[in-house]
């Protein structure tokens, strides 16, 4: 029987304020890149819990979602490590308040930026991934879903048992 297929779900945040998009600045293996907020969904918490958590760890401001924006896939090769990884990316639209004075980031962001559409299209090559853009594309084309049309049963925060 082969592996079951488990992608690595994420979730990140689309944030704009006059016009500027809240970015992070990570340092990763290959250098230091552009990302949304944007992390790991953990187990036992709901992909809006994760995205405040994300948020607030990686920007130190508090995030409010305010809409769905969409479910994003991407798959990233590193042959030289033998990684094939596809990731699902919940993504969301919402709103932060000021950053938290003395608060730190999570390493490895180095700094948050605000930077306008265009901005952020014309550095594609320092963006961590695919998505970084196209979530913001979809932001500013105005796409806006329910966040009813997500939905996390309580079994998540407590799962019954099987006997």
């Amino acid at each position: 029987m082969t592996e079951r297929f488990k992608p690595s779900v994420t979730v990140a945040a689309v944030i704009e304020r006059d016009g500027r998009y809240l970015l992070v600045e990570e340092l990763t293996s290959e250098g230091l890149l552009l990302n949304n907020p944007a992390g790991h969904l953990e187990q036992g918490e709901s992909p809006e819990e994760g995205v405040i958590r994300e948020v607030l760890e990686e920007t130190a401001r508090h995030f409010q979602p305010t809409a769905w924006l969409g479910l994003y896939m991407s798959r990233f090769l590193r042959p030289s490590r033998g990684q094939d990884v596809t990731y699902v990316r919940v993504a969301f639209v919402g709103d932060v308040g000021e950053q938290i004075p003395g608060q730190a980031f999570d390493a490895p962001v180095q700094r948050t930026l605000w930077m306008t559409l265009e901005e952020i299209r014309a550095c594609r090559e320092r963006h961590r991934s695919p998505l970084v853009l196209q979530c913001i594309e979809d932001h500013a084309a105005g796409r806006r879903l329910p966040m009813e049309a997500l939905f996390t049963h309580p079994s998540l925060y407590e799962p019954p048992e099987h006997h």
